[in-house]
């Protein structure tokens, strides 16, 4: 038999191929994205949280504003205390309230998205 000149092989050496394979369990964010019980599950606890954020300020708020009216009725001749109080001593807390919503309303979307997102 006559040996024919083949010609000599080539190896060639690549990035493996990443073949997509359907993920084994549904993920939270296709159970938001296809609106299942799960699904409204994960939404309805993200409002519960944001919500109770959002009645604790309202507590607060009523707890230190809502004496006010009475304080000032107790007092009548006092119309610098009011401009006082209400200027001054009312701003700070107000601020420090309204952060601290926000802080909290900022950690419950970050803890949901982590948990959507499976990190």
């Amino acid at each position: 038999m006559p040996q024919e000149s083949a010609e000599p092989r080539v190896v060639v050496i690549g990035a493996p191929r990443r073949t997509r394979r359907a993920p084994a369990y549904y993920r939270p964010r296709t159970e938001i994205d296809e609106q299942t019980a799960l699904g409204h599950t994960y939404v309805r606890s993200l409002m519960r949280s944001q919500l109770r954020a959002a009645l604790a300020v309202f507590a607060v708020l009523v707890l230190l504003v809502g004496p006010l009216p009475l304080l000032f009725a107790a007092m009548p001749d006092a119309h610098r205390l009011e401009w006082l109080v209400l200027g001054f001593c009312l701003y700070a807390p107000l601020v420090l309230l309204a952060l601290w919503y926000v802080r909290r309303a900022e950690r419950n979307e970050r803890d949901f998205v982590r948990l959507v997102e499976d990190r």
